[in-house]
């Protein structure tokens, strides 16, 4: 055994009377350590098996997995829980079971709940059901209701009426315009009397004037195509403009004459004076981003409504039906108020006498 430099000078003192010592010592290593390595190959445990495939797939024992999701869903940063919703529709219903586990957990159910009312379909809306009699002051009973406004039968239309009847009694209010967004996006006008019975018995003054909004979008819908079905024009942007088509509307009285050939009057060549088109209402529908299903027959669409007072911000999920994009469910997401312009003075010229 070669001893480095660096250890020589502290190893072997200065004395030939030492120098024999020394050297039987290393003689004794180095015949322990060849001595003892057959022994300690024997000793050495056999390599674990390699593992199957079906253990590769089960997951790490812990919950490493919702402590992630919790620090992604929770960020102080909401582009990435709005990155995340858009991976968890691009993974479809592959991501239920991995999703199952965060419903129960408190720092993740929100999200968790919210990604199985996009992915949709019988478990996760099965797995929505059971959150109604979801003990925990989490109130997540909302993203049920809210998955509710996609399926095509009575039974969701009394539903969601039952939530609503029940304003007053409700402790978050979110829970009750969940409700009535989705019946805003279901526009069933058989539901239209009981949406006005309830604006007139609620006492919560938001949720009157959100009834009334509703009435008035269902309304506005029945009128145009009473008892057909509206089409999207096959597009996922045509599919939103026409959820936002009752706002997007010009007012009846700020509508343009319809637009006729001018006649110059006997003997001139003067047209008439025609009536001035008013300007358009300033409302603006973009959307922002679009994530597919695997299948490519689920979309999420992040859309950002504005008016000259405020802009808005709604996560719209989309199915496509016969080859036509038609809304199954909205969400509504951050508001913000715009700080209007001051109106400038108006400086009155008053005549002076010279």
């Amino acid at each position: 055994m070669q001893i480095p430099n660096a250890m020589r000078f502290n190893l072997w003192p200065r004395g030939s009377h030492l120098r024999g010592s020394i050297l039987y010592f290393c003689l004794l290593l180095s015949a322990h350590c060849l001595l003892s390595a057959p022994f300690a190959r024997a000793q050495d445990p056999e390599p674990p098996p390699e593992p199957s495939i079906e253990e590769e797939e089960k997951p790490l024992p812990g919950d490493w997995a919702v402590a992630l999701l919790d620090k992604i869903a929770n960020s102080p940063n909401p582009e990435a829980r709005d990155g995340l919703q858009r991976v968890v529709m691009a993974v479809g219903p592959a991501a239920i079971p991995m999703l199952e586990p965060a419903l129960q957990d408190d720092r993740t159910a929100e999200f968790a709940a919210q990604a199985l009312a996009f992915i949709g379909g019988e478990k996760a809306v099965k797995l929505l059901w059971g959150l109604q009699s979801d003990k925990r002051d989490l109130n997540l009973r909302r993203f049920y209701y809210g998955a509710l406004a996609e399926f095509e039968a009575p039974e969701a239309d009394e539903t969601l009426l039952e939530v609503v009847k029940k304003a007053d009694s409700e402790l978050d209010r979110t829970v009750t315009e969940t409700a009535i967004v989705a019946l805003t996006v279901r526009s069933n006008p058989k539901v239209l009397p009981a949406l006005r019975e309830a604006q007139e018995s609620v006492k919560d003054l938001v949720i009157r004037l959100d009834l009334e909004s509703a009435v008035e979008v269902i309304e506005h819908r029945a009128k145009q195509q009473p008892g057909v079905p509206t089409k999207s024009g096959g597009s996922v942007e045509s599919a939103v403009r026409n959820y936002f088509a009752p706002a997007l509307d010009l007012p009846p009285e700020a509508a343009p004459p319809p637009a006729r050939k001018p006649v110059p009057a006997p003997g001139t060549s003067a047209k008439p004076a025609t009536r001035p088109s008013p300007p358009p209402l300033d409302v603006k529908v973009h959307i922002e981003n679009i994530a597919l299903s695997p299948d490519l027959s689920r979309a999420l669409a992040r859309v950002i409504f504005e008016d000259p007072t405020a802009s808005a911000a709604y996560d719209i999920v989309l199915q496509k039906k016969f080859g036509e994009w038609t809304v199954a469910s909205v969400w509504t997401g951050a508001q913000v108020e715009k700080t209007l312009p001051e109106p400038k003075p108006v400086k009155s010229k008053v005549a002076t006498k010279s």
